[in-house]
């Protein structure tokens, strides 16, 4: 099937693309002392050249001393920091490309012993690693309010060094999940309890975020149904519970939702062939980012063991895209192997494809 869904421009009020592809975040941990490098840059310029649309980066992470995991993983904080990125943008833009943080915390997945600040506790609504596994107290009212100033200041950091928007991380079991999440969230208070108390972390990061930078600033939030905790956990069992999820998220700022699916091509809900993006985007009428194993045929749990993963034919993506079941297409592993993936599959030259490596792996988010 010819390719044209991918590359046809996208635009809303607020972001322009040339073309559908996105690149999905994966953590590298090659940031010394969580300070970008020039070889940062150069990575993402090798993407943006290739033809991606939008890069959207490493989760790089908010000005908590816990919200980190290693002191390897990029901060969005600092002027150090932020001279890095803003190299990092500059590259970028000099050959055209579009460039999002991943405004990161880590919460619970943090192992104090090993992250900086080790005699810090980690933090989470409840403390919890793991549904019935403690590992800290539970998070203060004012470590909350601190954490969601923090989200939007580094928005505000975002939009000043020319960033083209910022993306949110509220899936996997990290921080802004273990909120979402009712295994991990156990508080009683205004903060957890029912799903619009559990949504109320994002949706005031989401709020301080539009404050911060204005009405024409992207903001897009990553979320997932599954967790590294538990790969079949599932925030929402049936459409109208993802409707009670989602629109909450919708109201208060969300212009794009990133939705993360183990593989992209499995259907969300019994009953429908929509996978997560499709449903996202028919409850919202927002935007929606595909993203799960695209251009692969297994997804990556197994590249965490070293195992190589094979192409997969994009086909039924494309008829997907095509029939406007999502809008934007977020690739990973594929990409991390291959900078010029977009251009191989624009100019048809999908033998040229490089089989994906799990050995080549960096840490994934």
């Amino acid at each position: 099937m010819a390719a044209n869904a991918l590359f046809t421009p996208f635009s809303n009020n607020k972001l322009s693309l040339n073309n559908r592809i996105v690149m999905a975040p994966m953590t590298r941990q090659f940031s010394p002392n969580g300070i970008p490098t020039a070889d940062v840059a150069a990575y993402y310029k090798r993407r943006a050249q290739g033809g991606t649309g939008l890069i959207i980066t490493e989760g790089t992470t908010v000005n908590d001393k816990v919200a980190t995991m290693d002191g390897n993983i990029p901060q969005f904080h600092g002027e150090q920091a932020l001279a890095g990125w803003k190299q990092v943008v500059d590259e970028v833009h000099s050959v055209g490309g579009k460039i999002m943080p991943q405004l990161w915390h880590v919460g619970m997945a943090r192992v104090a012993e090993k992250a900086p600040y080790p005699e810090l506790p980690s933090a989470g609504p409840s403390g919890l690693i793991k549904p019935g596994k403690q590992g800290a107290e539970p998070m203060s009212v004012e470590h909350i309010e601190a954490v969601i100033a923090a989200f939007a200041q580094a928005a505000s950091d975002a939009k000043a060094i020319g960033m083209d928007g910022i993306e949110i991380h509220g899936a996997h079991g990290y921080l802004v999940d273990q909120f979402f999440w009712e295994g991990t969230n156990q508080r009683t208070d205004s903060w957890g309890g029912n799903m619009e108390n559990r949504g109320r972390f994002a949706v005031e990061i989401i709020k301080a975020i539009r404050s911060a930078t204005g009405s024409d600033f992207p903001i897009v939030l990553r979320f997932s149904q599954w967790k590294q905790q538990d790969y079949t956990a599932r925030l929402a069992h049936s459409p109208q519970e993802l409707e009670q999820f989602l629109t909450p998220l919708s109201d208060a700022g969300v212009d794009i939702f990133h939705c993360s699916q183990r593989r992209y091509w499995e259907n969300e809900f019994e009953g429908s062939d929509l996978n997560l993006a499709g449903w996202t985007k028919k409850i919202t009428g927002k935007p929606s980012i595909t993203v799960g194993s695209v251009g692969l045929n297994d997804d990556f749990f197994g590249a965490f063991k070293g195992q190589d993963s094979s192409t997969r034919s994009v086909d039924d993506l494309l008829e997907r895209l095509n029939a406007g079941e999502f809008d934007l297409v977020a690739v990973g592993r594929a990409l991390l192997q291959d900078a010029n993936w977009a251009n191989k599959i624009k100019e048809n030259r999908t033998e040229e494809l490089e089989t994906y490596s799990g050995k080549s792996l960096a840490t994934l988010s």
